[in-house]
């Protein structure tokens, strides 16, 4: 089992900077990868960046390339959203996700494919 808690959302200005943060407990496999979803008001939800956890391949959104970064420290458990350039588009909770499963390289982007989520983290920025 793991259980995830975000933190660092907050409300900031358009063109500002958040790192968001994960902490998970319980173990992620070496199969696993670790990600981030948001969802706007009266939105889906839609995937953000992914990590895998042995070798730290990434992978992003077209939304956010460019301007998010995803990092990991497997010593602590720990995944990162660095998120610059910050628009009100942005605007959104910010969940946590883990998928233990192998996927061979392959990235989704399908919520269901993940299997844990955190609370999430509500970020607003200001136009």
């Amino acid at each position: 089992q793991v259980q995830l808690v975000e933190s660092g959302g907050g409300l900031v200005q358009a063109g500002a900077s958040l790192r968001l943060s994960c902490a998970a407990s319980g173990q992620i496999l070496s199969t696993g990868t670790m990600g981030w979803f948001r969802q706007a008001p009266g939105k889906d939800r839609e995937f953000v960046a992914a990590i895998t956890w042995s070798r730290g391949r990434t992978n992003y959104a077209d939304s956010v390339k460019g301007r998010f970064t995803i990092s990991s420290d497997n010593a602590k458990n720990t995944v990162y959203l660095q998120m610059n350039s910050l628009t009100p588009e942005d605007t959104a909770v910010y969940y946590c996700v883990v998928d233990q499963s192998y996927r061979g390289g392959f990235f989704s982007n399908l919520p269901l494919t993940y299997n844990y989520w955190g609370q999430g983290t509500q970020v607003t920025v200001s136009s």
